[in-house]
């Protein structure tokens, strides 16, 4: 009897530690999600607005290729981003340009994290991490020299992968 209650307890534990994970392995997944889809898609084109919110792009497993415009300084633009859910997002770019993300106030939203590369996917080359609100949310790209950039937005916390 003993030997049963050991052995539930001892399951029971081992369940519990691979459901729980650990920050390195959720950063690990949404970077491979990321990774996945800025090299397969699928992908949107849209060109960013040169002023004003821009197209929408959305955190829908899609890579949107976006062409810039003239800008001062070099190339930019600007998409919108409604967000439905307030979490932690992370926006993947193909190339390291300069990102801005300002609320429906025209406020700036801070990155928790920003980067220009990826432990585990050369193609990141910018990987920012921002916190979101309910709202629709504008992202400006630039200024930059290259006049297209590729971005993949994904959900910071626990993925769904519900889509594969």
């Amino acid at each position: 009897m003993n030997k049963k209650l050991l052995s539930a307890l001892l399951l029971s534990t081992a369940l519990l530690v691979v459901g729980c994970g650990d920050d390195a392995e959720e950063e690990g997944s949404v970077d491979e999600e990321g990774c996945e889809h800025l090299q397969e898609g699928p992908a949107v084109n849209v060109t960013a607005a040169v002023t004003g919110m821009g197209p929408a792009v959305s955190n829908n497993h899609t890579r949107y290729d976006i062409a810039l415009g003239d800008v001062a300084g070099g190339k930019g633009g600007a998409v919108s981003f409604a967000v439905s859910e307030a979490t932690d997002y992370v926006l993947f770019t193909s190339a390291a340009v300069p990102v801005k993300v300002t609320n429906g106030s025209g406020a700036t939203v801070e990155f928790e994290e920003s980067t220009n590369s990826s432990a585990l996917c050369t193609d990141i080359q910018g990987r920012h991490v921002v916190p979101l609100t309910v709202g629709t949310h504008t992202l400006t790209f630039g200024p930059a020299t290259l006049s297209t950039v590729s971005l993949v937005i994904e959900e910071g916390g626990e993925h769904d992968h519900s889509h594969e």
